[in-house]
């Protein structure tokens, strides 16, 4: 199964399913694996046999812990931004097409094709796009807009100096409605590559599990404290999935911005 293939499963997954629920599942799975874990080797070896491991294992368990946490930090921090960032797309779009919309006004004709086109666009970004880019991808019909106002910017043909000087401003803002689209389009489906995706998971196990190794006379202080490492990572990990899909699940990123611009726009 290729990477494309197991991001669009999560998108179903997360856009279908309420983001508590999964965030409850992946909490207690890890937390019942850690513990679960640490349970079986205790019994199995004998807690006598594993306090022996406590001062070698501690040692080597702070440093599994502080590559770990310096790894999922980097990964947090990176699709924090990149859903910061996005959000700023999705604003900048709307204005400029705001923008766009009443300096076409001024252009030859009154601009009234530049005006239907980017009120179509707008409209169309704002009932089509939120539901492909959920899974990840991108709507046509807003592709088609998109063009169609392309074409009716480039069609005009200004005469006077001040017609000149608008439609140089009208080609910048129509720049910014295309760049800032295909920002959201890029971050719909994930930034962070398939393989630290299982580095993170797979190193997440190796550091739930090392409890394992160690043994504590109070059994239970030692599955609470077991169990509320295994929770706290988990959050953490689910966070970054979380951010890493801006347009999938509930909260996203909103598409409110565009609404604004309808109602500005009419």
């Amino acid at each position: 199964m290729d990477d494309d293939t197991r991001a669009t499963l999560l998108l179903y997954l997360m856009r279908d399913t309420p983001l508590w629920v999964v965030c409850v599942v992946v909490t207690v799975v890890v937390v019942a694996y850690a513990v679960g874990l640490m349970l079986i080797t205790r019994f199995h070896y004998g807690a006598d046999r594993l306090k022996e491991n406590n001062e070698v294992a501690g040692f080597k368990f702070a440093v599994v812990g502080v590559l770990y946490a310096v790894l999922l930090a980097f990964v947090v921090i990176a699709v924090w931004e990149t859903y910061s960032y996005t959000e700023d797309s999705v604003r900048n779009e709307a204005k400029a097409a705001i923008d766009l919309y009443h300096v076409a006004s001024a252009l030859p004709g009154d601009g009234s094709p530049v005006r239907e086109a980017v009120q179509r666009y707008t409209q169309s970004v704002y009932d089509n796009s939120w539901d492909s880019m959920a899974l990840g991808g991108r709507s046509e019909i807003v592709g088609r807009n998109l063009r169609a106002l392309n074409q009716a910017v480039l069609a005009l043909e200004p005469e006077s100096p001040k017609e000149r000087v608008l439609f140089q401003d009208a080609l910048g803002l129509l720049t910014l409605i295309t760049d800032n689209r295909n920002e959201r389009l890029d971050s719909a489906n994930g930034s962070v590559p398939g393989v630290l995706w299982f580095v993170l998971i797979v190193g997440g196990m190796i550091t739930v599990g090392y409890p394992a190794f160690f043994a504590s006379s109070n059994l239970y202080a030692q599955v609470l404290m077991t169990g509320s490492l295994a929770a706290l990572l988990a959050l953490t990990l689910f966070l970054g999935i979380a951010f890493d899909f801006p347009f999938t699940g509930d909260p996203h990123i909103s598409k409110e911005p565009f609404a604004d611009a309808l109602l500005q726009m009419d």
